[in-house]
């Protein structure tokens, strides 16, 4: 009999691997989401030092869908950058600036870049204030996800980021579920809003 779907869309702590099992000294998925069957795993990665959203699945089509690169998913982020960025800044992210993946030279993809003031709760721990008093926020959608990509663009144009949230992925949306928060969701829903129907 054929395993049943599953799907589950949970808020990842900081400094939590993208993973179930602990590395080093580093804790994975398992220490904070107890209790799920063994054939679940993470849709794609975010880094330890990264939040928010991440899909928990057995569906193997949908895991392939999401990670090929020719699909162009939207995926959207909160990022608290160092400063306060300019029109400048802002539109060398919005057309795409040049960073180093591998000792290579990468030309993102176009990006939407706004200014944003969100709510959202103190990290544990938090932002050294102290070192970086002067703090914006942004939120950031890309189609394409090379490694550790956002913070490379805000840090190219001089704004490093300091705290860094993903928040929805195409319809997908983080909200409204906390750090280390889990929720289920059916197959139908969670394709219609990945807008793979």
């Amino acid at each position: 009999m054929a395993r049943k779907k599953l799907y589950y869309i949970i808020h990842k702590p900081y400094k939590i691997l993208s993973q179930f099992s602990n590395e080093g000294n580093n804790a994975g998925l398992g220490e904070v989401f107890k209790d799920l069957p063994k054939d679940v795993y993470p849709v794609g990665r975010l880094d330890l030092d990264s939040e928010g959203l991440l899909i928990l699945t057995n569906d193997k089509t949908l895991n392939n869908r999401l990670l090929n690169p020719k699909h162009n998913h939207k995926r959207t982020y909160w990022v608290e950058v160092d400063g306060e960025p300019n029109t400048e800044s802002l539109d060398k992210l919005r057309k795409g600036v040049e960073i180093n993946i591998n000792g290579k030279t990468h030309s993102t993809k176009p990006a939407e870049v706004r200014i944003v003031v969100p709510e959202v709760v103190e990290r544990n721990p938090p932002v050294n204030y102290v070192k970086h008093p002067q703090r914006s926020w942004m939120e950031i959608s890309l189609t394409e996800g090379k490694n550790r990509q956002v913070r490379r663009m805000t840090a190219k144009v001089g704004h490093p980021t300091l705290r860094l949230i993903r928040v929805a992925i195409e319809g997908l949306s983080l909200e409204p579920l906390v750090s280390g928060e889990i929720t289920q969701i059916s197959e139908k829903a969670i394709y219609k809003k990945l807008n793979l129907l």
